[in-house]
């Protein structure tokens, strides 16, 4: 029986690229990949030559009963997603869980990913943390907002710089333009950035500089009760 490996990639910089991920991504039978064309261009500058599949969230449910029976069959497989670690807001969690049903090994190798140095360099309070990922865009998203109302715990969301500003404007409308909040955007990249101080702050800085490439919110958590 083989094992199904899920391996970290970048979320930035090149350089955050583990030994162990270079070797596994080598040594496998198979890369899955949610973009080939993304891991390609990954894989060609660790000079790594093996087969690439796709697996994405819009075929997952398709491609996984064959990828179990390849792992049953003996063959190791790698999981990755185009940055970060699979499963974490991206493709993974339905593939890991019909492998674990099917009593398969899953390995996942520590590594990258966009939340944890947003939340560590934040400055807010990370030993309790609730992670919400991305928002529902419309339908459900007030009640999800609505429902954080008395969380306690620092709460840390993924947005897209188009709906940045709207999102932290819903949030002070709901929490308090004073609850405090630090936006980090392309986390390990050149023009990393952490932008920090209460609600209100935040949203006037991003109104007068248009925000540019991923973000990470961490926001302060419910401390009045």
């Amino acid at each position: 029986m083989g094992i199904l490996y899920i391996v970290p990639t970048p979320v930035g910089n090149m350089e955050d690229m583990t030994f162990r991920a270079v070797r596994i991504l080598k040594e496998v039978d198979l890369v899955l990949a949610e973009d080939t064309r993304t891991s390609g261009i990954l894989l060609k500058h660790y000079e790594i030559r093996n087969q690439l599949m796709s697996h994405h969230k819009f075929n997952e449910h398709g491609t996984s009963a064959g990828i179990v029976n390849r792992l049953l069959a003996g063959e190791n497989v790698a999981l990755i997603s185009d940055a970060g670690t699979p499963g974490i807001s991206d493709p993974g969690f339905f593939l890991v869980r019909e492998a674990v049903r099917a009593g398969i090994e899953v390995q996942c190798l520590p590594g990258a990913t966009a939340f944890v140095p947003a939340l560590v360099s934040s400055g807010l309070p990370c030993d309790r943390f609730a992670f919400e990922g991305f928002l529902p865009q419309k339908k459900g998203r007030q009640t999800k907002l609505n429902s954080l109302v008395n969380e306690e715990r620092t709460m840390i969301f993924y947005e897209s710089p188009y709906r940045l500003v709207k999102t932290l404007q819903q949030f002070a409308e709901v929490y308090g333009g004073s609850r405090q909040v630090s936006v980090c955007r392309e986390i390990s990249k050149v023009h990393e950035e952490s932008v920090r101080g209460t609600l209100e702050e935040v949203i006037a800085h991003f109104k007068e500089h248009e925000p540019k490439g991923e973000i990470v919110i961490v926001l302060a958590g419910n401390n009045s009760n």
